[in-house]
């Protein structure tokens, strides 16, 4: 048995495991037990940093945003990257998690007089969220969707922003074909039951299909918007929050509850990502420039209903130690695969070059790739 074998072997053994007795009629509490926090942290953690596992070609692009999901032999990542005029969406493949391919664009500029024409920011929904299970994606209505955050003004993040629902038939997912959008944005800032934390811009969101209707919906989105409060003022609106949205059918949106589900005094709390370990639903997700803090990095809460989420107030998962991530190291996406955590990141360093690197809960040796010199 080689020593990456050992290691997984080790990891298989002494995983920490969230029973389902950890909370009586879980569905009704409203905070999750420290002691239950603290495992959860001991599950998820990466300690080790393998390093960069996709950059951009060349330094006029910027990588952002991982989402990873298995369907048969493979690995897919989707994310996205600004090239000075707005977001593009890829697609990249793996068979190690570690070794990826050459992207293909997937949602692309189109005309620009379309609310999103310059912009696609997109996530895949519908991921099967248990904890060390496939991954795979499912379909609803023999399709495969995406939610995405979109406009149509050149720049960073510039200009009105609001989210839409792509998709794909199945035959297309592995493709790398361009997906399908719905003709109309699904939430806006400027409908008329935007809430006060919402009204400027909407970015990322993840989707999920709760089979049990936790909240009443199928279909619950999580996602992080800007927004003014009455009290508000120009050094605050920059905040970000998450917030809930829920469906039916995947393409009528609804907003659900006032105030956001995960929130901070200050800074960015956002780039929700969902999984469930048995009976306590986590949610990974970035802070950046809380009080007292100058850097970007990735945290967790957790909830036993979908809407009541209990923040963990120990330990970064992931943040800043490396040349390669040295100012920001952020939005999560995590899996669990052979006893291995694999915590894929946004990794920027000090000239800020952006790629996608993975920290792992066993060490996996350390990548050579670096960014464009």
């Amino acid at each position: 048995m080689n020593r990456l074998h050992t290691m997984l072997a080790v990891a298989l053994l002494g995983a920490l495991v969230i029973t389902e007795s950890t909370a009586q009629n879980n569905t009704k509490a409203t905070t999750v037990p420290q002691a239950v926090m603290q495992q959860v942290y001991q599950e998820v953690k990466t300690p080790y940093k393998y390093g960069l596992v996709l950059v951009p070609d060349n330094n006029n692009k910027k990588m952002d945003c991982p989402s990873v999901f298995r369907q048969g032999n493979l690995w897919y990542m989707t994310y996205v990257i600004f090239d000075g005029t707005g977001y593009e969406t890829w697609q990249s493949t793996s068979k190690d998690l570690l070794h990826w391919s050459a992207g293909t664009r997937i949602l692309s500029f189109s005309d620009s007089t379309q609310w999103d024409g310059v912009h696609k920011a997109g996530y895949p929904s519908l991921q099967e969220y248990e904890w060390n299970g496939s991954y795979a994606l499912q379909t609803y209505q023999q399709k495969y969707w995406m939610s995405y955050f979109a406009g149509n003004v050149k720049g960073y993040e510039a200009g009105p922003l609001a989210l839409g629902i792509a998709y794909t038939p199945q035959k297309n997912l592995l493709r790398g074909k361009e997906w399908q959008r719905l003709p109309s944005p699904i939430l806006t800032a400027t409908d008329s039951t935007v809430r006060w934390w919402e009204n400027r811009k909407l970015f990322k969101s993840t989707v999920i299909w709760d089979k049990a209707k936790t909240t009443g919906h199928p279909f619950v989105m999580y996602y992080n918007a800007n927004g003014d409060s009455a009290a508000n003022n120009i050094k605050t609106r920059w905040y970000e929050r998450i917030g809930m949205a829920v469906s039916d059918d995947m393409e009528h949106w609804q907003r659900f509850e006032t105030e956001p589900v995960v929130h901070h005094s200050q800074g960015i709390t956002g780039d929700p990502v969902i999984r469930k370990i048995n009976d306590v639903w986590v949610m990974f997700y970035f802070g950046a420039f809380w009080k007292g803090r100058k850097d970007a990095f990735n945290r967790f809460a957790c909830s036993y209903n979908l809407v009541n989420w209990t923040d963990w107030e120990g330990d970064d998962l992931v943040h800043s130690s490396e040349d390669y991530d040295r100012k920001f190291a952020h939005k999560s996406f995590v899996v669990k695969y052979n006893g291995v955590v694999y915590h894929f990141y946004c990794a920027v360093n000090n000239k800020d070059q952006r790629g996608i690197a993975v920290a792992t809960s066993a060490d996996l040796g350390k990548s050579t790739l670096q960014f464009v010199q």
